[in-house]
């Protein structure tokens, strides 16, 4: 196990939250739950059929015939009311698990929410839009992974922030500035004790190659360092040059970032999500997350080839942002 996971998991005992897991009928969600109430990681609340579902320790619920259904179903309704949403529509809605959840979080029931086993991204998303908002001043939800890798030389011992690897398929120049300044502050969040240094990568390292990725990523650096100039940022990097020291020696010297960065931004969806597949199945990384960023309160994502340790991982991640949240 790594320090990083280590570490989150000491803090999430230090103050335990509570948890919904939305998907109590997928096999992995029950053997993490299992490991989470032993280890003393959180409060779970898990959703489904209480005569389907044995995890000692944990309250189970069935939005179907909950005390709180109807409660929920009117908050529900009054949020989306300007959308048209009738009290009809509002009491099914609330009959699925997913928004059952998202509305313990918003009523105060709950602390966060952890999804995605066997949904989409969108899927849980979705919800967290329609009830939680986005948190304030934040313009953009984006998604990142904690990578734990073997390699202790990159990043900080071994680990990094990959971003966005879940959300934005092709993010402008404004956007990419705005995933890169919440990475940023995500890694802060996680690893309070190392600053971040966000490298943005392309397949050109200060201007060696053209094109409009290029530029879009020379553009998005120059916004992301005019909105908040003390943060160590820079880009165009190939990635080589933003990890490796003796290639960002010879590409970019005067960087401050290059060969040190701890914080990746990648230029588009495809690239993210590809590369930290590789990085995890090839270099065998421990990849927590999509970790969500941008929500008023803790919602994360899973990816369904999730692990039941993946689960209890993100599950002791997102006590650690419930807990940074008060």
């Amino acid at each position: 196990m790594s320090d990083f996971l280590t570490r989150m998991k000491a803090a999430a005992r230090a103050d335990k939250k509570t948890i919904v897991l939305p998907e109590g009928e997928d096999p992995r969600t029950i053997a993490a739950a299992r490991t989470i109430i032993e280890e003393g990681l959180a409060n779970l609340v898990i959703l489904g059929d209480p005569a389907e579902i044995d995890v000692p320790g944990a309250q189970v619920i069935d939005p179907r015939h909950a005390e709180q259904h109807e409660a929920y179903a009117q908050k529900f309704a009054e949020l989306r009311a300007k959308k048209g949403v009738t009290i009809e529509q509002a009491r099914a809605q609330v009959m699925d698990a997913t928004y059952f959840g998202t509305m313990m979080v918003k009523m105060g029931d709950a602390d966060g929410l952890v999804s995605g086993a066997c949904h989409s991204t969108a899927d849980t998303l979705r919800p967290a839009l329609q009830i939680l908002k986005t948190a304030p001043g934040t313009k953009l939800v984006s998604g990142f992974l904690v990578m734990c890798t073997q390699t202790p030389e990159f990043g900080a011992d071994g680990t990094l922030i990959f971003a966005d690897c879940a959300l934005n398929i092709a993010p402008t120049a404004d956007e990419l500035a705005e995933i890169a300044l919440a990475s940023a502050r995500s890694w802060k969040t996680f690893m309070g004790d190392v600053e971040p240094r966000v490298a943005m990568l392309s397949y050109s390292t200060m201007g060696s190659a053209g094109g409009e990725v290029t530029k879009k990523v020379q553009e998005a650096t120059a916004f992301a360092k005019d909105r908040a100039p003390e943060l160590a940022i820079d880009g165009d990097l190939q990635l080589d040059a933003a990890i490796v020291g003796e290639v960002a020696e010879l590409k970019a010297p005067e960087s401050s970032v290059a060969g040190h960065a701890n914080v990746l931004v990648f230029p588009d969806l495809e690239a993210g999500n590809i590369g930290y597949k590789l990085v995890q199945r090839f270099g065998g990384a421990e990849a927590y997350g999509p970790i969500l960023q941008g929500i008023a309160k803790p919602v994360n994502d899973l990816s369904r080839g999730c692990s039941a340790d993946d689960i209890v991982g993100v599950v002791a991640i997102t006590a650690v942002q419930a807990q940074m949240a008060e």
